[in-house]
């Protein structure tokens, strides 16, 4: 059977548009915060969203979201708050909710354990960024057997035998990081990120998808015809800075999110 992530990216292809894939951090300031976001992102015409597990040792965030990371970790979140969260909205008529997430985290609850819980919950895949390589293929028969995705990591600093490796136990579509180092907002697109998009494009049929840097409309034109998606963090999550500043309330903060989702929405999905 289909996953609901195969199921979008294939409606976006016969329509010839790009997802939009915006990132929100679970539980900062709170899972109500959270669960408003969602709704609101949904409504402002996003694709997918990606929604962060917060740890105290990310590998590849930037300063923005580990601060939101720690703001939610200093509120004592656990991972089934972060389910109980999810589980109270109607996931069937949200777009597909992908689990950032570290593998300390699920190696702790138990892997199993850990993704019958994220289905039952509403997600419908996984990117674990610190996947060990040597444990990718059971994970990612344990994650299909839930009807889930595995979403694979690549940068253009990644060998490509390595990639290759990588993408036998990918699904759902491909993480293609903008730049080598964390996220956060850059100016443009890397010219090795193009050629990388290039390659890979002979490599998989799985959708592409870039992330890492991208925050502004005009970063969507040069990915179109090669990127099959958009995903940006940094350039979503700094608005809750202002929330946990006290120079914004919850309305406020949740309306400037919707439209600039919206306007990178419109990008996206622009022909």
């Amino acid at each position: 059977m289909p996953s609901q992530i195969e199921n979008c990216f294939r409606a976006l292809g016969e329509s010839q548009r790009t997802a939009f894939m915006p990132f929100i951090t679970a539980g900062d300031p709170d899972m109500g915060m959270t669960r408003a976001l969602i709704r609101e992102l949904s409504a402002s015409g996003v694709d997918l969203i990606e929604v962060g597990f917060p740890y105290s040792d990310p590998i590849a965030d930037g300063p923005v979201i580990q601060a939101s990371y720690t703001r939610a970790l200093e509120k004592q979140l656990h991972v089934r708050d972060i389910f109980a969260g999810i589980s109270e909205l109607d996931t069937q008529s949200l777009p597909p909710l992908v689990a950032m997430v570290s593998y300390a985290i699920i190696f702790r609850i138990g892997a199993e354990a850990f993704l019958s819980q994220a289905a039952q919950a509403g997600f419908s895949g996984m990117i674990v960024p610190d996947l060990p390589g040597d444990e990718a293929a059971d994970f990612f028969q344990l994650v299909r057997a839930e009807n889930l995705d595995l979403v694979q990591l690549v940068a253009p600093t990644t060998p490509r035998e390595r990639v290759r490796e990588i993408l036998k136990s990918c699904s759902g579509f491909v993480y293609c990081i903008a730049v080598s180092g964390t996220t956060g907002v850059r100016e443009e697109i890397a010219e090795e990120l193009l050629a990388q998009l290039r390659w890979l494009r002979e490599e998989t049929d799985l959708p592409l998808c870039v992330g890492f840097g991208i925050s502004r409309p005009e970063h969507i034109d040069p990915l179109r015809g090669l990127a099959d998606g958009a995903i940006v963090g940094s350039g979503i999550v700094r608005h809750l800075e202002s929330l946990a500043d006290g120079d914004a309330d919850r309305e406020t903060v949740v309306k400037l999110i919707g439209n600039f989702a919206a306007r990178m929405s419109a990008a996206c999905h622009r022909e």
